[in-house]
């Protein structure tokens, strides 16, 4: 199968990429170096993640050695909630390109279907979920602004010539179809979590069947969320009798097979990884293919299990209760 997935535009997004929500900055620019050594030619970045800055640093450092040329990376960013009205969406993508180094992105994503009141770049960078963190009761605010509002506003940084495709992630079927409803510009990507115990099936083939890309945060599942009290070590699908029985007959490693099927099913990935050995190991995943029978024992093992739920992790750690999802 392709490497890349081809998009409404035209564009080919790489299939696997490299997430780099929780990078430390300080590690960002040597791993942005060790991701292009590996084969790695798609970064997932986002402002929330507050390290772009440092991601720059190592994306300006690769293209100035000539290892690799800006035209063979894509780039991927996202609009945070603060910035949904329509006059802070474009100076929330300059903030980001300065930090990235470069003058256009390939995607930007609305990150959330959540608008929040707005912070002043001076006043904080990234903003976060809270307003005002030195409130006595901080909490999040949520401000009045219409999705249909934010994306004309993403459409003008098309025509603009700052980001070649646009879309959204952690939306669902509805919202989706509503943007549908009025985009003169069609969303090219949804990004959402997708992994073996939440396969999203019917929200996957809407997007398949609307010529939108879908890219799969934590593909792994657990393992990016036991360090930050949002997952168990016991819920990791790669410790599972089926994940290491295919694993074994294929000579791959657990992980290995849990992301060839996240590649094989149609979707991109953007597994995350500071370690240079798992780099390597995440991006091999083109030389074996699994079986129609592998496919659907894997699939089989869904669970529902959403990990990064706004409606849970914003009332334990933001004091909100705030869900997106039923």
């Amino acid at each position: 199968m392709s490497s890349s997935l081809t998009l409404s535009t035209g564009d080919k997004l790489p299939s696997v990429g490299l997430g780099l929500w929780k990078v430390d900055p300080s590690e960002a620019p040597s791993l942005i170096q060790s991701a292009v050594d590996a084969g790695y030619r798609h970064f997932d970045c986002a402002c929330d993640y507050g390290n772009e800055d440092a991601v720059g640093e190592g994306l300006q450092a690769i293209f100035d050695s000539g290892a690799v040329s800006r035209s063979d990376v894509w780039l991927t960013s996202k609009l945070w909630n603060t910035y949904h009205a329509a006059e802070h969406v474009r100076p929330a993508l300059e903030r980001t390109l300065r930090d990235l180094r470069v003058d256009a992105l390939d995607l930007y994503l609305i990150h959330f279907p959540i608008a929040q009141q707005f912070v002043p770049f001076e006043t904080r960078y990234p903003p976060g979920w809270f307003t005002d963190p030195d409130a006595a009761e901080p909490k999040i605010e949520p401000a009045k602004v219409p999705i249909q509002e934010t994306w004309r506003a993403m459409e003008s940084l098309v025509r603009e010539g700052l980001v070649r495709n646009i879309g959204f992630s952690n939306f669902n079927c509805s919202l989706i179809r509503d943007v549908l409803s009025y985009a003169e510009i069609r969303p090219s990507v949804l990004q959402i979590e997708s992994h073996p115990y939440l396969t999203q099936e019917k929200l996957v083939r809407y997007c398949q069947q609307e010529d939108i890309a879908v890219t799969a945060f934590s593909p792994l599942g657990a393992p990016s969320y036991v360090g930050i009290g949002m997952a168990e070590k016991e819920e990791s699908v790669m410790n599972l009798p089926e994940i290491k029985a295919i694993a074994e007959s294929h000579g791959r490693s657990p992980a290995q097979v849990v992301l060839r099927w996240g590649v094989q099913r149609g979707t991109a990935i953007v597994p995350k990884t500071s370690k240079p050995e798992r780099l390597k190991e995440n991006i091999s995943l083109f030389d074996f293919e699994l079986t129609n029978q592998e496919m659907q024992t894997i699939a089989s093992l869904n669970r529902n299990r959403r990990f990064n739920d706004p409606g849970v992790f914003c009332e334990e750690a933001f004091n909100t209760f705030f869900p997106i999802y039923e």
